[in-house]
């Protein structure tokens, strides 16, 4: 069987949003499945000494122009949402219980979230917003709340991020097939190409 698309996201990469609305239908296209792995940008900016694109001069403005026409042009509901970027510790907790509890729920979840965030404009990292996007995919809140307090998962998140750091990992979307790493949503045509014919 052929190996999972391993998709790296932070939930509030806009990146990330566009690529998690098209990479399930590509990786279906070829036979894959997904196997998506939060990660915390904030961690990655520290090793790597860079800031937050937005906040970059020039290149910062142009990166919001970026988004919206990147959306456009993939057919996705974007709203650029304020404030942003925000802490995603939360969402990804509640999404790494959600994948051992309940994968199917999980997927659900991730969408909901995403969309939340990028397509409505609402703050992911308030806990009323996420408490609403638990509802949505029929998840109790206060049992979610619950579990992501819990020591065992805050370790599982910060080992995952440092393995992913160990693994070279400096953005999101980044995406590995068969161990080639892609990073950013623009490269999804290139992703596309090695799965229909291989490695080039």
């Amino acid at each position: 069987m052929a190996t999972p698309i391993e998709f790296i996201f932070d939930f509030s990469s806009p990146y990330s949003y566009l690529a998690s609305e098209q990479i399930e239908p590509l990786a279906a296209r070829h036979g894959r499945s997904v196997d998506y792995q939060p990660m915390l940008l904030g961690a990655a900016f520290k090793a790597t000494g860079q800031p937050v694109l937005v906040d970059v001069p020039l290149k910062g403005e142009y990166s919001k122009r970026d988004f919206a026409r990147s959306a456009r042009y993939a057919g996705v509901p974007f709203t650029m949402p304020q404030p942003f970027p925000i802490a995603t510790v939360g969402a990804a907790r509640a999404f790494l219980w959600l994948k051992d509890s309940d994968p199917a729920r999980s997927l659900a979840f991730l969408h909901a979230a995403f969309r939340t965030y990028f397509a409505q404009g609402r703050n992911l990292s308030e806990n009323p917003v996420l408490a609403d996007v638990l509802r949505q995919v029929s998840v109790d809140p206060e049992q979610a709340f619950a579990a992501i307090a819990q020591p065992a998962i805050k370790e599982r998140l910060k080992a995952q991020v440092d393995a992913l750091l160990a693994r070279g990992v400096f953005g999101a979307p980044y995406i590995v097939v068969d161990g080639e790493p892609f990073w950013g949503n623009d490269r999804l045509p290139q992703i596309e190409r090695w799965l229909e014919k291989g490695p080039f």
